[in-house]
């Protein structure tokens, strides 16, 4: 065949053989004659644990996700366990699944193979959240946990999320390990695939009421939830698995307005009611806003199809509904919860926030103001987890990352948007207390802290090209770093990579006492940052930008936040506009 590489093309016949279901042979023969760029995507290389674990587009194919590439990864999963917990006669895994097509499937797979080799597994009996999944696996003593999602992904894709005991998404050095266990099974047959039903049992909705009470038991203002609960809300789960148990918390909770958008409570991996199932984007929540509108909500709630991620719109001084951003939302949660914390006097000093180093350092400072110590972590919640179980001694408060993920407790270890959710709900009600808004809150916080303002550009750059154009961008990057930014001087560049900091004034080099990243950061002296990453799930280059102003009078906000969007605009052509020849 021409114009395809003789090891992808032996590759893909070999999934022409019985060992493989007749429909798997068609497709793959279908794409052998008629398709060379679909046969290269689907099987030049094996498909790789990134920030989110194993994800891609659904079809046949080595670089796709079908029962085969699940199963296999699997195996390669039992394997490492078995490897790492030879004391324990029969390890125990837990599993769940999201809305997506195939999910279902291909959580069973995986449960078939893990019994298959001796390992107890916990499957969920129907779709249900990532963080309650999180928590499962801490609940029930488990080794290992897998949930089979890709997030916020379009439809096409479909993903597959490890975890490890501690209920967080796996690390170093277990995810190469398993990455390293996965690429020996170089064959099919190499499965184990019968299943030992006595080792699998199913987790139904009675697990639910664990997990939401472990919930409730992080309210901060339990009096002013009762006085207040008349507030509405409007909530879409966006044909997630949000929709399982959101209802049941609020109803916990006694807020009597709590209004689902029934058209997006159906569970449906089509997502047929938008465009994309992200609450990042405006379109996602449409539906909600209508809603919100017309029954005069205080506050609309989305939430992305595994719900972990939660997409927030409040009233702001005219009544119409503004649509909060990641950094945001993490403030107000942040402000909210350490201001309790410390009228309660919880507070000894011995507490912990953290934050990814591309979320706005507003959370620093608001941590500073309550004497609560700042841990910065590369980008992917598993970090935030890590974090959390490497600090024993001190207690983890909260957490969150610019890509609308956030965590209160410790009990889940991963991004949780059932948590923020309530919580919101919470501080909603805290707002109604002095009279206020969660938009007025917000202004507090800027009149206090300052006016900080992100952006964020994704480029997508798809296939072998993409991802060749991506590394050459990196490289110009880090060997041409920019001199001056909107005529601010560069006085600081941080390679994750190199794991260094350079002071530019000074000539100094520090260490980074991070993990190695293929990130780079440049900071000015009149506080501009940027930062600029591949990401590790999808085909694209983000760019990170972010400013910020003082606030002097609450009136001139708007002012400073146009002066704020122009510049970070201007910022952004810098970077991902063609430079002119």
């Amino acid at each position: 065949m021409k114009n395809v590489n003789p090891e992808i093309l032996e590759k893909a016949k070999s999934w022409l053989s019985d060992k493989y279901d007749a429909e798997t042979r068609k497709q793959v023969q279908y794409l052998i004659d008629n398709d060379p760029n679909e046969l290269t995507e689907s099987f030049y290389r094996i498909l790789e644990f990134g920030t989110g674990g194993l994800r891609g587009i659904m079809g046949v194919g080595t670089n796709r996700m079908n029962i085969y590439t699940v199963s296999m990864a699997t195996q390669g999963l039992a394997n490492y366990i078995k490897m790492m917990y030879t004391d324990i006669k029969t390890p125990q895994v837990a599993i769940a699944y999201d809305c997506r097509n195939n999910s279902k499937d291909f959580a069973q797979i995986a449960a078939d193979v893990l019994s298959a080799n001796g390992i107890k597994v916990f499957l969920f009996s129907a779709l249900r959240p990532t963080p309650e999944l999180s928590f499962a696996i801490r609940e029930l003593k488990c080794q290992s946990g897998i949930v089979v999602t890709a997030s916020h992904n379009p439809k096409e894709y479909n993903g597959y999320k490890v975890y490890w005991e501690d209920g967080g998404q796996i690390v170093a050095p277990h995810d190469k390990n398993i990455i390293a266990e996965v690429q020996k099974i170089t064959d099919i047959s190499m499965v184990k695939r019968k299943k030992n039903a006595k080792l699998i049992e199913m987790l139904d909705e009675s697990f639910d009421e664990i997990y939401l009470n472990k919930v409730m038991n992080l309210s901060l203002s339990p009096k002013l939830v009762k006085k207040h609960k008349n507030l509405s809300f409007v909530y879409t789960p966006i044909h997630g698995t949000g929709g399982q148990v959101m209802p049941k918390l609020f109803a916990k909770a006694g807020f009597k307005n709590f209004y689902p958008v029934e058209e997006q409570m159906i569970t449906d991996g089509n997502f047929p009611t938008v465009v994309s199932p992200n609450p990042e984007e405006p379109a996602a929540m449409s539906m909600a806003i209508e809603k919100a509108k017309a029954m005069n909500a205080d506050v609309v709630l989305a939430t992305d199809p595994d719900a972990d991620r939660v997409g927030v719109a409040v009233k702001d001084d005219n009544g119409e509904f503004l649509l909060l951003n990641g950094n945001q939302t993490a403030s107000i949660l942040t402000y909210y919860i350490l201001t309790r914390w410390d009228e309660l006097g919880k507070l000894t000093g011995k507490e912990f926030i953290v934050k990814t180093i591309v979320t706005t350092d507003l959370l620093l400072k608001i941590a500073k103001k309550f004497n609560v110590k700042t841990y910065d972590v590369l980008t992917g919640f598993k970090y935030i987890a890590d974090k959390i179980l490497n600090k024993p001694q001190e207690q983890f408060i909260c957490g969150g990352e610019e890509s609308y993920g956030f965590l209160v407790g410790d009990f889940v270890r991963d991004k949780d948007a059932i948590i923020t959710c309530y919580m919101l709900a919470e501080a909603t009600a805290w707002a109604a207390e002095q009279g206020k808004t969660l938009y007025q809150i917000l202004k507090d916080i800027y009149k206090e802290f300052g006016v900080y303002r992100e952006k964020l550009v994704s480029l997508t750059k798809k296939g072998i090209s993409g991802n060749e154009e991506i590394k050459r961008m990196m490289l110009e990057f880090r060997q041409d770093p920019p001199k001056t930014l909107l005529g601010s001087r560069v006085t600081e560049v941080r390679d994750y990579k190199l794991s260094i900091s350079k002071d530019i004034t000074f000539g100094v080099e520090t260490l980074i006492n991070l993990p190695k990243s293929d990130v780079l950061q440049f900071f000015t002296e009149d506080g501009i940052k940027v930062s600029v990453r591949p990401s590790g799930t999808e085909p694209k280059i983000k760019f990170y930008f972010s400013m910020n102003e003082p606030l002097d009078k609450i009136e001139e906000l708007s002012g400073v936040e146009q002066e704020l969007q122009d510049n970070l605009d201007e910022l952004a052509k810098l970077f991902t506009e063609p430079k002119a020849e």
